[in-house]
């Protein structure tokens, strides 16, 4: 797959393109700020996008608004934002606006090499991948709020990382039988609308979670 990437941090940014090779990746741009990301996209017109929210010159959110960029003029780039931080509302507004075919990651995510790898194909297959501490803020957040069990808790967090019924089944040592009856015991409590829409349960999910 060819990748395009943007991240400030030199030492990282080449780790990233080492590790994306050893995985039969091609890195068509590693570049250090936002700005440069778009113009290379529009140049060399990558497979998939990974950026770091905060980049040059303001280290704001300029990595996710290239981002967002992307997307509005190729909508079905798959893109990957990392950051630092946790920052539930940047995961918010990416997927939001684009509820398909998109991750937000933690850089410390990186480490888990395996972990990463699958992201990314699970993000160029089309899905939606929450890093699980975004996950986990928002579910303290909410878990005074809720009658959940442990289990469903659980299943709950592995919908929102972007998990299907088999890899969930899987994860937990169950049968997709028993996800499926956990998901719909989930949506039942939230309040939320049933969808064989993985991403669409994803947004569902996060909504709840945020409101």
């Amino acid at each position: 797959m060819r990748i395009a990437i943007a991240e400030d941090s030199l030492l990282l940014r080449e780790g990233l393109v080492a590790l994306l090779q050893q995985y039969d990746h091609t890195v068509v741009a590693a570049v250090g700020t936002a700005q440069e990301l778009v113009a290379a996209v529009q140049e060399h017109h990558p497979e998939f996008v990974i950026t770091d929210v905060r980049m040059p010159p303001g280290h704001g959110d300029e990595g996710l608004r290239a981002a967002l960029e992307i997307r509005d003029q190729q909508p079905g780039m798959p893109v990957l934002v990392l950051s630092q931080y946790v920052g539930q509302t940047y995961a918010a507004e990416l997927i939001e606006k684009h509820p398909a075919a998109i991750g937000y990651l933690l850089k410390d995510r990186i480490a888990d090499v395996a972990d990463f790898v699958e992201a990314i194909g699970q993000i160029a297959a089309g899905a939606v991948v929450i890093d699980p501490e975004v996950v986990r803020r928002l579910l303290a957040h909410r878990r005074g709020t809720t009658t959940l069990t442990a289990r469903e808790f659980q299943v709950l967090h592995r919908v929102a990382a972007g998990r299907t019924n088999a890899a969930i089944a899987r994860d937990l040592r169950v049968s997709e039988v028993a996800v499926a009856k956990h998901i719909g015991a989930i949506f039942d409590k939230l309040g939320l609308a049933q969808t064989g829409d993985d991403n669409r349960r994803v947004l569902a999910v996060l909504h709840y979670l945020q409101s």
